[in-house]
C-alpha cells in the first residue's frame, strides 16, 4: 500500500478512484508525562516525552487510514492531510485525523 501527500504517484497513474478514506485516533498524555514537560517547558528544549505521544498517535492514523483502504480495495491513498488537536479537559489528550483519497493505481 502506497501512502502519499501528494495528488499523484509518478509514474504510476490512478486507475480507479474509491473514494475519501479517513481514520481518527485520540491518545492521552498522562500526568507523569505532563509532570515531565511541565518541566522541560520551564527549562527549555524538546519535549521527547511529548513527540513520542504525537508519533504514536499519527503512526496510528496512518496505520487505521491503510487498513480502512484496503477494506475499499485500494492498493493507495492518495492526497493525505494530517490534523492534530488537543482535546479533553485542559487539552489532555491529542486527536490525529488522518483524511486521503482511496486509489487503485
Amino acid at each position: 500500500m502506497l501512502l502519499t501527500t501528494t495528488n499523484n504517484i509518478e509514474g504510476k497513474p490512478v486507475q480507479e478512484y474509491l473514494g475519501i478514506v479517513t481514520a481518527e485516533t485520540i491518545i492521552g498524555a498522562n500526568i507523569f508525562k505532563d509532570i515531565f514537560a511541565g518541566i522541560r517547558d520551564i527549562v527549555g528544549g524538546r519535549s521527547g516525552t511529548y513527540e513520542r505521544v504525537i508519533e504514536e498517535a499519527r503512526t496510528n492514523a496512518l496505520r487505521e487510514l491503510e487498513m480502512r483502504a484496503q477494506q475499499m480495495g485500494a492498493n493507495a491513498v492518495v492526497g493525505i492531510d494530517l490534523d492534530f488537536e488537543t482535546v479533553g479537559s485542559g487539552g489532555s489528550m491529542l486527536m490525529v485525523v488522518a483524511t486521503g483519497t482511496a486509489v487503485r493505481i
